[in-house]
């Protein structure tokens, strides 16, 4: 066997475990992304929009917050610059998702970094962040294959359970309220992975934002959790390793 297929043999091992390895670390928060899946396909049918419509929204658009922010202007008639701009405000938080992910594709050509974009969603993201965030090294091949492992289930569990909303709607009562089984199951997602003082300071403090700025129009008060509750766990990380320093005295 030659050097030349002995690598290639252990690149398509290196890739495929990472792929299993990012498939298998995501696999919890399929529930919750399930859950909201039917949510978000149950409110675009009873909101108005056909069963046609709403499928293509699903596959176009792949994004929760924003499918649920653009059917009531949909359904008012409201502006198309209206419609884009409140789906890009509610989802400016993938600016910030975008930025740390950086340093990670910034190597690949812009085509396949805007796909990987595109199928980044919340969990993945904090699976990714939480297994590669310190990594020394970024942009390795086991850091792409995970995380493409982790965006294809999440994806493919989108497209079915969205379905499953759309075509079930008329059958699913409003009393149900899942967009409160919806929440739960984010919750029983997230709250084990705050296991540090950092994201225990950036969970409150994106907390009490977004309890605050409820009032504010078209959800841009999820930004402002998102940018508040990045910015203190940044600060709060920063100061633990100010304190790690040698000589220096925590307060």
């Amino acid at each position: 066997m030659t050097a030349a297929l002995s690598d290639r043999i252990a690149l398509r091992a290196l890739r495929r475990r990472a792929f299993i390895d990012g498939a298998r670390t995501i696999s919890p928060g399929l529930v919750a992304l399930a859950i909201w899946g039917i949510v978000t396909g149950v409110a675009m049918v009873k909101s108005g929009l056909s069963v046609t419509a709403a499928a293509i929204m699903s596959l176009l658009v792949y994004a929760g917050s924003a499918q649920l922010t653009a059917i009531p202007l949909l359904v008012v008639g409201a502006p198309l610059w209206l419609i884009f701009g409140a789906g890009i405000i509610v989802n400016l938080r993938f600016v910030i998702f975008g930025a740390a992910l950086q340093p990670y594709f910034k190597h690949m050509p812009w085509p396949k970094r805007l796909f990987l974009g595109f199928m980044n969603v919340d969990i993945v993201f904090v699976t990714f962040m939480g297994r590669f965030g310190s990594a020394p090294q970024k942009g390795n091949t086991e850091q792409l294959w995970f995380f493409i492992g982790a965006t294809i289930p999440c994806w493919l569990m989108w497209q079915l359970t969205s379905l499953i909303g759309i075509t079930l709607s008329a059958s699913v009562p409003e009393s149900w309220s899942l967009e409160f089984a919806a929440v739960l199951a984010l919750m029983a997602l997230m709250l084990p992975l705050i296991k540090t003082r950092p994201a225990v300071i950036s969970v409150v403090a994106a907390g009490v934002t977004a309890w605050l700025t409820q009032p504010w129009p078209l959800r841009i008060g999820l930004v402002a959790a998102t940018v508040v509750g990045i910015a203190a766990g940044m600060w709060a990380e920063s100061q633990i390793a100010k304190n790690a320093q040698p000589g220096s005295t925590e307060s």
